[in-house]
């Protein structure tokens, strides 16, 4: 372009005169189309939503249900479509978290201060390229940390952030990024939180017949948490590739507060946990044709966990679990539009606690996926095998024991674009996946139950999309997007709280049935120059029924903790170096257990929060003041039946950047 211009200008001999040039647009290849449904919440949108770990951004996605006990240290686990939190596959930066111990994947321990996107697919990712395990879950989450970027002439960003707000909570995290030469360059990442736990709540039961039980307030009580999290990156970049080294460490002492039952207001049980892992990925585009990545992964888990309660037995007993974890995926394009993968992964998992004639659990797992996908015009397709070999082995004190198992899991995934460009979109897919009973589920002392069969699940989707960029007007963006979906799960099996939350009652409910929409929309609407506005909404409908056995009082009952109708919406506005935002979440009625009486009823519940951030320059750097105002209404609800969740709550966040 610079020789043409050059040539145009002596051709014309005005050297003396400024020149006009015709804007140029450099086009790169057209962006993904995707072929499964996926939700995405990143960039600004994550930093201006008043949340503060990914478990309470996971809150505006549809199709989830999240599992909170309260307060800043309660445990929070996700539910995808009535399934089950134990089929949707976390990754982190591309590599699955996993916990076969109990299969619970604590979110509230991952913040947001270095995460830069979260995606949820419903299905699978819509790519070939990856891990044979991310074949295997009925959902997953990718969660993708900031990658260091840096201004001309400038090898270093430094980030801090410090907050404070209700229930004694103290909150301090620093970014550190650093360019080491043209190719490599590191992060590091750290936070320290502590809070006391307690907040004032309402407690209140009624009788069926109307009259009141209970009625009382008081101030929830052994909800302390002190934690440290650590992230080191190392990032590098290759010819046609890349590669990332990762170490992770997070490790707190906490307080849980239990469930309200009895008139008992404080609990004796505390937990530790120390978690680490390491993990490395390379991945290498050779030629034009092949891709190869390879990942590798080492993890270690502590868990102390201690019951000094009075009314109940003490407990003091130490869990250790270790992963190991290799993967490789190799994608070889065919023809133009046409590509296959053959991946392999390898995962290793031992459990050892300090408990008399404890099981001490093995599983080995090897996974083969064979995929190939196709995007021709107006057709996008893929289709998926996925082969799993798994075999546990015990260690009891007087003697050994072994299972294995193997499953075959298909799927076919068609998304077709009617007209040109991208703007409009049909799809459809069907999926078979599964989940092998956790350690707890089969072994554990008190609760384990050997005879669980592993879980299984049928997907069925259909939907569209719709997504449109405006050049004038005031919307400058639009986006829908619906599905409605069927998934029938047999033998599904069920965790309930028994009385403690670190342990829980398993069982197999047999058969169920779901049915379910959801529905998604977005528009970014422009005034002028300085006033931005972004809504997004989102709504889901779940009909999930026990279907087992005809005999049992709760056939055709909605299933534990599913409400009918639930739904969020976030609106955005923003104006020079001010932004407000607002956020609403919904959940409508349920039941705690699995007969659908009144005495089970749980009542909807929704929340509003507010939060107000003023953005300036100061000294060369750039500040950000953040006020939030969590259930601004404070409204007394339970997510989970006699754990309350804080009413009206504050936070004051101060964000420098250098």
């Amino acid at each position: 372009m610079a020789c043409c211009v050059s040539h145009v200008v002596v051709a014309q001999g005005r050297l003396d005169s400024v020149q006009r040039v015709r804007e140029v647009v450099v086009v790169s290849r057209p962006a993904m189309r995707e072929v499964v449904p996926s939700q995405k919440l990143n960039g600004e949108l994550l930093e201006r939503l008043n949340t503060h770990s990914v478990a309470d951004a996971l809150r505006y996605f549809s199709g989830i249900q999240l599992k909170d006990y309260g307060g800043v240290g309660g445990i929070k686990t996700v539910n995808i479509r009535s399934m089950g939190t134990h089929h949707l596959g976390i990754s982190y930066d591309g590599v699955q978290l996993g916990n076969a111990q109990n299969g619970q994947i604590d979110l509230g321990q991952f913040s947001l201060d270095n995460v830069e996107e979260i995606t949820l697919y419903n299905g699978q990712k819509s790519a070939i390229f990856q891990p044979a395990s991310d074949f295997g879950n009925a959902g997953a989450i990718y969660i993708r940390t900031r990658r260091p970027e840096f201004a001309d002439g400038k090898r270093c960003n430094l980030k801090f952030k410090t907050q404070y707000g209700s229930s004694d909570m103290f909150r301090l995290s620093t970014l550190w990024e650093q360019q080491l030469s043209d190719k490599v360059s590191s992060s590091l990442s750290a936070e320290f939180l502590t809070a006391s736990g307690k907040y004032k709540f309402r407690y209140e039961r009624r009788y069926p017949n109307g009259s009141t039980a209970w009625d009382t307030t008081a101030v929830r009580q052994n909800g302390d948490i002190h934690a440290e999290r650590v992230e080191a990156n190392l990032h590098g970049r290759l010819p046609q590739g890349g590669w990332q080294l990762k170490g992770y460490l997070y490790n707190s002492a906490r307080g849980i507060p239990g469930a309200i039952v009895n008139n008992v207001w404080r609990r004796g049980e505390r937990q530790q946990d120390l978690n680490t892992f390491f993990q490395a990925d390379f991945n290498k585009n050779i030629g034009e044709g092949f891709s190869t990545r390879w990942l590798a992964k080492y993890a270690y888990y502590d868990t102390h966990y201690v019951n000094r309660d009075t009314t109940q037995l003490p407990v003091d007993n130490r869990y250790r679990q270790q992963e190991f974890y290799a993967s490789t995926a190799n994608v070889l394009e065919l023809l133009p539009g046409w590509s296959a993968s053959l991946s392999y992964d390898l995962k290793w998992n031992k459990l050892n606690a300090d408990i008399w004639n404890f099981a001490r659990p093995t599983r080995l797992s090897n996974l083969v996926s064979l995929a190939t996908a196709v995007d021709y015009r107006h057709l996008k397709a893929q289709a998926s095998l996925l082969a799993t070999f798994i075999n546990d082995r015990t260690h009891r004190e007087q003697y050994s024991d072994s299972r294995s198992l193997s499953r075959l899991t298909p799927a076919v995934f068609v998304n077709i674009y009617p007209f040109r460009g991208t703007f409009f979109s049909v799809r459809a897919y069907v999926k078979k996946s599964f989940r092998m009973p956790t350690f707890n589920d089969l072994y554990y002392t008190d609760m384990g139950n050997a005879s669980l069969v592993p879980e299984s699940a049928l997907q069925y989707d259909a939907g569209f999309a719709l997504n449109k960029h405006f050049e004038r007007g005031i919307v400058r963006h639009a986006a829908m997007h619906f599905d409605a979906y069927y998934n029938t799960v047999h033998d599904k099996i069920v965790a309930y709280p028994k009385g403690q939350q670190f342990r829980w009652t398993m069982l197999n409910l047999g058969r169920v049935h779901i049915k379910g929409i959801d529905v998604e929309a977005e528009a970014d609407v422009s005034v002028g120059r300085d006033f931005v506005a972004t809504i997004r909404a989102q709504y889901t409908y779940q009909d999930a029924r026990d279907v087992t056995d005809p005999a049992t009082s709760y056939y055709k009952h909605q299933i534990p903790y599913i409400p009918w109708h639930s739904g969020s919406a976030i609106v955005g506005l923003s104006r020079r170096n001010w932004t407000l935002n607002y956020s609403f979440i919904y959940a409508g009625e349920r039941y705690d257990e699995q007969e659908n009486i009144l005495y089970n009823h749980m009542e909807p519940w929704y929340t509003s929060d507010l939060s107000l951030v003023y953005s300036f320059h100061w000294q060369k750097m750039l500040w950000k003041a953040q006020l939030d105002v969590n259930n601004i209404l404070d409204q007394d609800y339970e997510v989970i039946v006699n754990y309350p969740m804080p009413g009206r709550n504050y936070a004051l966040t101060l964000n420098v950047t250098i």
